[in-house]
């Protein structure tokens, strides 16, 4: 991963919690006015897709590797489409500010414009996230198949951070600060051509040299026939 898509990925991600922080804060104010008797079932299944959106940011920052991310990244939109669609069933086409009533709750009222406000939201924000993730899940899937293409075999299972942006080559430059997951048998360990140095073919591989980045010394990887 090169440092700007380092830098994206934490900007992309710092900006889906805030937005998932914001409807649970919201759908928990709903718990509190109307749960046990007054719209139940949406209420208990909004409180789901914001947490279990946070808590996937924080499984992520103890497994970052890329089946990982894709794996929760397609569940959690799944939620958000679900979200984003059972919202808009709920608050409709409604305008919000001819309202003049007031919305029952099961500790009284309040009011029916102040409602209406905070679900169009929850709705906008659901379809938001919805797209966010699949956003993700489609960007994560692309530069993991592509590290494939490029020799690095376990990429799914390597640090997400050995995953290399549009245009760059996989591995730079965070090579050094995550290494590559240990290869059995030695299939897919790669050696840097420098001056003085030789690569011993193993038997029964071939040699698959890719060129060095930005201009850098090549890298050499032995691959099995």
């Amino acid at each position: 991963m090169t440092v700007m898509f380092v830098n994206m990925r934490r900007v992309g991600y710092l900006f889906a919690f805030l937005l998932s922080a914001a409807v649970l804060g919201l759908t928990a104010n709903f718990a509190k006015l109307f749960l046990p008797h007054i719209n139940r079932d949406f209420t208990i299944f909004a409180l789901i897709p914001p947490s279990a959106t946070i808590f996937a940011f924080l499984w992520i920052m103890q497994f970052s590797q890329p089946i990982v991310e894709v794996t929760l990244h397609f569940f959690i939109s799944i939620l958000w489409l679900a979200m984003g669609a059972w919202s808009a069933d709920v608050i409709g086409y409604i305008q919000c500010y001819p309202l003049q009533g007031q919305q029952l709750t099961t500790k009284g009222s309040i009011s029916a414009r102040s409602y209406c406000y905070e679900m169009k939201v929850v709705e906008a924000l659901s379809w938001t996230l919805f797209v966010i993730f699949t956003f993700f899940f489609i960007v994560l899937v692309t530069l993991t198949s592509r590290a494939v293409v490029y020799g690095r075999y376990y990429a799914w299972r390597e640090h997400v951070s050995q995953l290399g942006w549009f245009g760059e080559l996989p591995g730079y430059p965070t090579e050094a600060i995550y290494p590559r997951a240990p290869m059995y048998g030695g299939y897919g360990q790669s050696y840097p051509m420098m001056g003085g140095y030789h690569v011993q073919q193993m038997p029964g591989h071939s040699i698959m040299v890719q060129p060095g980045v930005n201009g850098g010394q090549p890298i050499v990887t032995q691959v099995p026939v």
